[in-house]
């Protein structure tokens, strides 16, 4: 059972994500009528004393990384970059995770995680910021900036900022069940449950990558949604084997050029939706998805919702009905 929770900072950490993980465990709720134990809250750090905050604030700790030897839950918060973590820290990571306690990331504490090897061949998240620098760094691993949150046996990683909540709820209600999650959440005001596989509902543009005629063909792709794309005609267009093309696709996007383009597919259709007064038939044909039945699958797998719910939920006041 869930009852103690170690959160690691280190130099550099963000706030905001740490205070999550406080919110959820590091509050005595237990006398307010409800089921909700007090956790064993401890913050920790590698050399106890004041830790510097991403803000340029400083927040003094006085545990070192022993208060994770025992703990049901250790939480790594983001931080600066990933080589910045201290290998003790690692080594607190391996030892918590080989001896069967849960381990969280919120955010890119995710890259922490990698560096110790426990994502390897595994699925996980993080912010969509640095999910494609994730996937190039760590290639081993199987990126997903698609969704709130993974649970991948004892590991959980997280996207940013509020998907951290979503994460330490869900964690709450596998190990303590649905009433302690829904007290805690009403407690917070915050809904109890959103479901890991839940898109991050991001806009971004086609990402930067490591060639320039790798970025000049995704955005001639991105340009021409509507043509069918081979891996042979794309590779035949950078002058690589498909074999080559295939390999240096997915290093540089953290992808497969089909899942590439089907979720620019997507993010053309959200744009749309957004925007314009067209119906289903029409979304699908000039997002590239050709029929409405491939767009409310692809919009179903990605988003985990229907076009017209999506269109309901964030269209607001940019398109007026006609």
């Amino acid at each position: 059972m869930l009852k103690s929770v170690a959160v690691i900072l280190v130099p550099n950490f963000s706030v905001f994500e740490f205070a999550t993980a406080c919110e959820v465990f590091g509050i005595d709720r237990s006398g307010r009528g409800s089921n909700v134990p007090a956790f064993d809250f401890r913050v920790c750090t590698p050399e106890p004393g004041n830790v510097r905050m991403k803000s340029g604030l400083s927040l003094n700790v006085s545990l070192g990384l022993e208060a994770t030897a025992d703990a049901d839950l250790v939480i790594m918060t983001p931080f600066g970059r990933d080589d910045d973590v201290p290998e003790s820290v690692l080594e607190a990571l391996r030892a918590a995770h080989a001896r069967g306690a849960w381990v969280m990331s919120i955010c890119s504490g995710a890259f922490a995680l990698a560096r110790a090897g426990l994502l390897n061949g595994r699925r996980c998240t993080t912010h969509w910021h640095y999910s494609h620098e994730l996937a190039n760094r760590y290639p081993e691993v199987q990126v997903d900036e698609n969704v709130l949150y993974v649970q991948d046996g004892n590991l959980i990683t997280s996207a940013g900022t509020a998907a951290g909540i979503d994460a330490c709820l869900h964690l709450v209600r596998v190990e303590l069940g649905a009433n302690v999650a829904a007290a805690i959440a009403r407690d917070m005001v915050v809904p109890p449950h959103r479901d890991g596989g839940q898109a991050q509902f991001i806009d971004r543009p086609v990402p930067a990558c490591g060639s320039a005629p790798m970025e000049e063909l995704l955005r001639w792709m991105v340009q021409n949604l509507e043509q069918e794309h081979t891996v042979v005609e794309l590779a035949s267009r950078v002058h690589m084997s498909a074999r080559t093309f295939a390999r240096r696709f997915r290093s540089e996007t953290g992808a497969t050029p089909a899942a590439w383009l089907n979720s620019q597919r997507v993010l053309r259709a959200q744009e749309l939706l957004e925007s314009t007064d067209l119906n289903i038939d029409e979304v699908a044909r000039e997002s590239g998805f050709g029929h409405p039945v491939l767009l409310r699958h692809h919009f179903a797998k990605v988003l985990d919702t229907s076009p017209q719910s999506y269109r309901r939920a964030f269209r607001g006041q940019l398109v007026t009905a006609g």
